[in-house]
This record gives structure tokens, C-alpha cells and sequence, in this order.
């Protein structure tokens, strides 16, 4: 695990000759228009193959029985009308499919017989995120997608050549800091400074380490004797246990590779995550947007001082900062996240009549507030510790079952702007209730002392 502070490469116009995203044209016209890449066809006339793989994975048994009662000659007729129509569409999505950056906004223009105009607010960006597929990567292309707050689907760009996005992600976050127009395309890419790299090597060995691996692995050498024994059938045996012996590799297979060689820096636009092993994926943790940082601690990594750090950013899909990481480098990245927050030494336990709520386990709940941030921690196996800013705080709730009234214990929950919860468990009820004013008092505080949540600022 690598900690390094030397500066990136300065921001620079783009090697390829473009000249940034469109913008207004001269003389004050309407912005002009750009298409995408010309590799775009060729991923769009997929589109009519894809539909007849999922006709065909929906009624197999028709699939089949249609297939079986085709000639050589119609089978040859339809693939020599197939293949140009699916060439013919690609081209034909491509030739109508528009974008260009106004003043305020990105427009992208759709449609082959039905338009679609997306009119994309810049001051609206929540993150501009890059990603290379493995086709995309031996192309030279790649796809940009923005996360807009008040928007769960990601709208895109696919594809632009390589030079061409990363220009265009420049230009858009340089034109959401407030950038004029004139100016933004100029700025080029903001200077990184390197945080954290995660080794292959440590990132193979944690997911080794990870109790979902040994779990499939172990329902994959239990399950199969069970069956063998219960039903002496070598295809029932088969049938259970080799996707359950396919799960337990593909789901760390899947993490390895989704998580390989990944980067994390910091820019004045945010956090710069890099990552991947075949689809290369340049993520932006938003400024500002973070509502929970949650430090995650499998049992079988304490020994060795590791950790993952996840997220819930509102209106955003990126929720792994650090997939693992020794604690105090993990504990540097998330000062960067959450400036001026210091992660809680020490958490207060339930009291100890919460055992009689939630035998042996009230134990792996905790409780700290401090200046800055409501620390929460539940778990015994595998710990989870959630850190929401005060400012981030939506509202606070206090709950009080029967017999959680009759043991004197209360939860406090603490809602944020991602639509999650944190909750403080098992509180002595006097407790809660103290709590319950206090964190409703930090809350509006923090909110009025906050910084305003711009790219660049």
C-alpha cells in the first residue's frame, strides 16, 4: 500500500487537436453541434442482436423449435438481411445523435424516429466519470457519464475518442465551477496529487481473507454431499453444486478485477478514483456531495490493520473509496473527504440491560459524537463504523419498542441527504433523548457553517 504526495501532471489542452467541447460558436451564435466517435456504429449495431438474445434466453423452447425449423438457404437469406440492417440501424443512431455545451447546459439530442432532447443543467453536475470498457480501451475510445443531483439514471456519452472525453469532463467541471464559457475549455485537466494505491498482491489476499468467499466456498463443499445423500442423483449434484462453486470465484474473481490497480487522488474537482483490470473505469467523488463515510472491518483483516472505506453520496452510484487499506491511510483519505474530521479513538457501548434486547451481539454497537461528525458503529464479526457530517443530517428520530421501553433503552436515527440512515442502537433512553436535541441543534449549526458544495472552489 503505497501513500504518495508528489504532484500530477499540470492540466494541458488536449494532444489531439480538439478544441474542447463545442461551446458558443463565434460571434455569439447558437453553440455548434458535435456527433460521437465513428467506432459508435459499430457498439450500437449490437442493439438488434441483443434483442433476439434476450427473445431467445426469455422462451428458450421457442427459440429452439423456431431455429430447428430453419433451412440452410432461409438461415443464409436472414443473416444476409440481418447484418446490413443491423449495420444500417448503428449508422443511422449515430448520424442523429447530437451534443453540444451551451452557457448553462449540455444538450445531447437523440433519436432515430422519436427524438429525445436531454438538456443536462451544468450547475446541476454531480460527477463526470470516464470509463473504458476492454473493446473501448483497444479502440482508443471511451464513454463519459455524468451523475446529476435529482436523477437516479446516469446519462451518457458513448463513445468519444479518449483525448476527447477527458477534454470534455475538463470543460464541464470547469464550466460547473463557474468558469465563463470562453475560458473553460482552456483550463484543461486539474493537477492530481496522489493519495493512495492499492498493490494487486494486498487487494488478492484481502478478498482471500473475506468471510463471503469462505462462506460460498464452504456451502460449495457441504451442499453437494447433502444432496448426493438425500437424492443419490449425480445430476442434482451438478446442477447445485457447480454454480455454487462458480459464485464463490466469480464473486472475488469479479471484485479483483472490477477493483484492480486502484488509484485514489486528489484534485481541486474532487477525489480522482482510478480503477480496473479489463473495463477502466476514472470516477470523481463530487466536493461537498459525501453524506456517510463508513469504515468496514472484516474479521479476518483486523489482525493485519486493514479496512474499506465506503460512501453514500447523494445522487451518485460511487460508493467504495478504499476497497482495503492499512487504518491510518485510510483514516488520511477520509480527512481528505471530510475535511476537519478526526475519526473517533474511542465509542461508548449500550448499556449493559441492552443484553437482554440483543444478547452477545449489543455488544458490537457504539456510539460517539464529536464536534464535527455522529460516529456509529454495529457488528461484532465484521464491524462497520458510519461517520455522517453534522451538516449532512436530515433529520433525527428516536425509537422505542415495548420491551426496549421496559429495559430503559432507545435507538436514535439519523437520516441524510443519499436517502440512507445511521443508527445509534440500544442508547440508554435518557440518553437518546439528550441526543436527540443535541443532534437536532449540531445539524442546523453545521448547515449554517458549511462551504458551499462547487467544483474547483
Amino acid at each position: 500500500m503505497t501513500r504518495d504526495g508528489a504532484e500530477g501532471a499540470k492540466g494541458a489542452a488536449p494532444r489531439d487537436g480538439s478544441k474542447g467541447a463545442g461551446g458558443a460558436a463565434p460571434g455569439g451564435g447558437p453553440p455548434s453541434e458535435r456527433r460521437l466517435h465513428p467506432f459508435t456504429p459499430f457498439r450500437r449495431a449490437w442493439a438488434p442482436v441483443a434483442v433476439i438474445a434476450g427473445w431467445a434466453v426469455h422462451d428458450p423452447n421457442q427459440a429452439q423449435e423456431q431455429l430447428t425449423r430453419l433451412t440452410t438457404t432461409a438461415l443464409l437469406v436472414g443473416l444476409a438481411v440481418f447484418v446490413p440492417g443491423a449495420a444500417l440501424y448503428g449508422f443511422l443512431s449515430w448520424w442523429f445523435t447530437h451534443f453540444a455545451v451551451t452557457g448553462t447546459e449540455l444538450r445531447i439530442r437523440t433519436g432515430l424516429l422519436f427524438r429525445r432532447t436531454a438538456h443536462i443543467r451544468l450547475d446541476r453536475l454531480q460527477a463526470v466519470d470516464v470509463t473504458q470498457p476492454l473493446l473501448a480501451r483497444v479502440a482508443g475510445v471511451a464513454k463519459l457519464r455524468l451523475d446529476v443531483i435529482g436523477t437516479d439514471k446516469k446519462d451518457e456519452l458513448a463513445y468519444l475518442g479518449e483525448g476527447e472525453a477527458r477534454a470534455l469532463r475538463a470543460e464541464l467541471l470547469a464550466r460547473a465551477a463557474g468558469f465563463a464559457p470562453e475560458t473553460a475549455h482552456e483550463i484543461g485537466e486539474a493537477p492530481v496529487r496522489r493519495l493512495l494505491h492499492v498493490p494487486p498482491g494486498v487487494l488478492a489476499v484481502s478478498l482471500i481473507l473475506t468471510g463471503a468467499t469462505w462462506g460460498s466456498l464452504a456451502a460449495a463443499v457441504v451442499v453437494p454431499p447433502l444432496l448426493w445423500f438425500a437424492t443419490h442423483s449425480v445430476w442434482t449434484v451438478l446442477a447445485t453444486g457447480l454454480p455454487l462453486l462458480g459464485a464463490a470465484g466469480a464473486s472475488s474473481v469479479g471484485r479483483f478485477v472490477g477493483e484492480y490497480d486502484w488509484t485514489v487522488g486528489e484534485s481541486p474537482d474532487g477525489l480522482r478514483i482510478d480503477h480496473g483490470l479489463l473495463d477502466r473505469t476514472h470516477e470523481t467523488v463530487p466536493p461537498g456531495r459525501v453524506q456517510t463515510v463508513r469504515i468496514v472491518e472484516p474479521l479476518l483483516w483486523r489482525r493485519l490493520g486493514w479496512v474499506r472505506v465506503e460512501l453514500d453520496v447523494a445522487g451518485s452510484s460511487n460508493s467504495v473509496l478504499v476497497p482495503v487499506a492499512p487504518r491510518e491511510i485510510a483514516e488520511s483519505v477520509i480527512a481528505e473527504v471530510l475535511p476537519g474530521v478526526t475519526v473517533p479513538s474511542s465509542l461508548s457501548r449500550p448499556p449493559r440491560r441492552a443484553g437482554w434486547c440483543l444478547p452477545v451481539w449489543w455488544r458490537g454497537y457504539g456510539l460517539a459524537v464529536t464536534d464535527t461528525v455522529f460516529a456509529a458503529r454495529h457488528g461484532l464479526l465484521r464491524r462497520s463504523l458510519s461517520l455522517v457530517p453534522h451538516a449532512k443530517v436530515q433529520s433525527v428520530r428516536l425509537t422505542q419498542g415495548p420491551w426496549k421501553r421496559l429495559r430503559k433503552v432507545a435507538d436514535v436515527h439519523v437520516d441524510t441527504g443519499a436517502d440512507k440512515t445511521v443508527t445509534a442502537r440500544l442508547r440508554d433512553a435518557e440518553e437518546a433523548a439528550r441526543l436527540l436535541q443535541s443532534q437536532a441543534d449540531r445539524s442546523r449549526t453545521g448547515r449554517r457553517e458549511a462551504l458551499p458544495d462547487r467544483w474547483m472552489a
